[in-house]
């Protein structure tokens, strides 16, 4: 009998999951122990660069072809972001944020949406607001413990490892959508 009744709350869980998922119509993204792994790389010249995954990379542009609206929201301010962004076909580039929820919340009124038809993935403290005011939440499996326990969803993947891929994927499953190996062509 009790394990039917854990059974029961996992499938009612499950569920709620999935309705979740199914509403997110923008999914945004931080980039530092995000998109990367958090590292930061300096050339001796001084330049700085970072690692992006590129299956980071393919779940952004396949979430904007299933027609869902994809962002960046940093705190950080480089053009590199705007190169990466620019690569995926991401338009909405927000950098130099101090306050996360209050982009996301411009996003939510420009495109006609409710907080909780946004998916944000976030990986510390700063990012927290955000994640526990949008409808899907998510952190790299590495992501600092505050992070962890607001969030609804914790990924198997680091950041710059495939966590904002996993998130994708997840969206894109309940949702319904499939590609064929066709869609980049």
């Amino acid at each position: 009998m009790l394990s039917n009744t854990r059974s029961g709350r996992t499938s009612a869980r499950a569920a709620r999951f999935a309705r979740l998922l199914k509403e997110i119509r923008l999914v945004a993204t931080d980039v530092d122990g995000v998109l990367t792994d958090g590292g930061l790389y300096y050339s001796d010249s001084g330049e700085q660069t970072k690692k992006f995954n590129v299956w980071d990379g393919l779940g952004l542009v396949l979430l904007k072809r299933a027609g869902l609206v994809t962002a960046i929201v940093t705190m950080d301010r480089t053009p590199l972001v705007n190169v990466r962004a620019a690569k995926l076909g991401i338009s909405e580039i927000h950098q130099g944020v101090r306050d996360k929820l209050a982009v996301l919340q411009e996003l939510a009124s420009k495109y006609g949406l409710r907080l909780e038809e946004i998916a944000y993935v976030g990986d510390d403290v700063p990012d927290v607001p955000a994640l526990r005011a949008v409808g899907f939440s998510a952190a790299p499996a590495n992501a600092r413990e505050p992070v962890r326990k607001a969030v609804r969803y914790v990924c198997k993947a680091k950041g710059g490892e495939g966590a904002v891929r996993e998130v994708a994927d997840l969206i894109l499953a309940a949702q319904g959508v499939t590609f064929d190996e066709g869609l980049l062509s």
